[in-house]
Formats: C-alpha cells, sequence, structure tokens
C-alpha cells in the first residue's frame, strides 16, 4: 500500500493493559483521518517465559506471593485493574482467569500473522484469558480461537503439535530487547516514535498525526511517549 504507516506493537497476551492498549489504539485510529493506511503488525514479548502455572494457581495468590503482600493488597491491584479496563469499555474476570504461558499462543499468533488474521486472533487470545477464563495454553482452546478467526484447522495442527513459528516468537522478543523494551504494550511508529504502555488515546493520535506529517524515514526509534504505569514488565504490571 503507498504511503503506509506501519505500526508494530509488542505485547503479551498475559499482560492486561496490552489488552487496555489495544482498545487506546483503537479508538485513535477510529479517530485519524488516515487510518484506512495504517497497518497494524502485532509483535510477540514475554512477560515470563519460563512460566509455569500450577492447577491451583489463582491471581489474587500469584501476586500476593510474588509481591510479598497480602491478598487483600493483590486484590485492590486488581479491582483497579478491573476499573480501568471497564473505562476502555472491557470487562475484565480475574476471578476466573488461568494462569498459563503463552509461547504457543504466539505460534499461532505468527501463523495468523501470515494469513492477516493476527489482529482478530490477538483480540479473542485477550478475551479468553481476561474475560472468559479460558487457558491459552491449553491446545485444544487455542484451536478453536484459530478456527474461529478463519485459520485452518489442519494448519494450526501442524504448528501446535510441532515447534513452528518457535523462532519468530524469540526474534521478536530479541528485536524488543535490541530497541529498550522494558514493559508491554510498546508501540513503535514507522520505525522512529515509540510510546511505552497503555497511554491515553489522544497520545496515540497525536503520535500518529506527527508520523503522517513527518512522512516516510528510517532511523533510530525515538521515545515519545512513556508512564510509570499502564504497562507491564517482567516485574508485574503498574
Amino acid at each position: 500500500m503507498e504511503n503506509t504507516l506501519k505500526v508494530q506493537i509488542w505485547s503479551d497476551i498475559m499482560c492486561p493493559f496490552c489488552y487496555i492498549g489495544k482498545r487506546r489504539i483503537e479508538e485513535a485510529l477510529s479517530l485519524f483521518e488516515h487510518k484506512d493506511n495504517v497497518d497494524i503488525e502485532w509483535k510477540s514479548y514475554q512477560l515470563d517465559a519460563s512460566f509455569v502455572a500450577s492447577p491451583n494457581d489463582n491471581m489474587v495468590e500469584h501476586l500476593a506471593h510474588k509481591y510479598g503482600k497480602d491478598t487483600a493488597w493483590a486484590q485492590g491491584m486488581l479491582d483497579n485493574m478491573t476499573q480501568n479496563a471497564k473505562n476502555a469499555g472491557l470487562d475484565f474476570h480475574f476471578e476466573k482467569a488461568i494462569l498459563a504461558n503463552s509461547f504457543d499462543a504466539h505460534r499461532l499468533l505468527h501463523l495468523a500473522k501470515k494469513h492477516n488474521l493476527a489482529n482478530d486472533l490477538e483480540e479473542l487470545l485477550f478475551k479468553a484469558y481476561l474475560t472468559e477464563g479460558k487457558n491459552i495454553n491449553d491446545k485444544s482452546i487455542l484451536k478453536q480461537l484459530g478456527i474461529s478467526v478463519g485459520l485452518n484447522a489442519d494448519a494450526i495442527d501442524e504448528v501446535l503439535l510441532s515447534d513452528a513459528y518457535g523462532a519468530a516468537v524469540k526474534k521478536d522478543i530479541e528485536n524488543a530487547n535490541s530497541i529498550g523494551v522494558q514493559g508491554v504494550p510498546f508501540f513503535v511508529f514507522d520505525n522512529k516514535y515509540a510510546v511505552s504502555g497503555a497511554q491515553p488515546a489522544t497520545a496515540f493520535l497525536e503520535t500518529l498525526q506527527k508520523v503522517w506529517q513527518e512522512g516516510k524515514f528510517d532511523s533510530k526509534v525515538t521515545l515519545l511517549n512513556t508512564t510509570e504505569g499502564d504497562s507491564c514488565g517482567i516485574d508485574g504490571c503498574d
């Protein structure tokens, strides 16, 4: 597409702020005059690549243990996150969330990207984990979600029953590290400007307008907007 503005988004399905960030960038795009010329590319990131869930894990106890706090503190943190999501038009249910490793989900996203279905699958994965309480590390769940966005069932099996796209997931994470990503969501606009965290839609819109006005370029990424909160890093979500 001529005059295309590319936005790369590093994200992890296990990151609540990544879903909120998705809604906010979508809101910004709805107000952007050249939205039909914007190409969104989802990039893989894992907050904890080594995570292994146990059968009795739940979000409250997991957070309390991780931060050395009591369960009341953890519940308060989740309540605040739920309200933040509600303000973005999302319905989080952490009481149903099943903690899981997101690696296979990211591999499936790379298959979806090949067929221009990554945005659709990203949406369903976020919803499955944060709203519906589905295990996004369960291959049968992943297959159902993949089929629902239009992926071929046999192609899904070929990916999930092998190590396909594993190297691609790791490459995305390496690329993120090379440009200094320390938390997600992380947005890079036409390989020049970056926005860190689930910023307000106005911040995304301003960046889209700035990039479009400046035109095409190829240079080092510059961090344009950042925030102390509204993102998730390896040490948790702020």
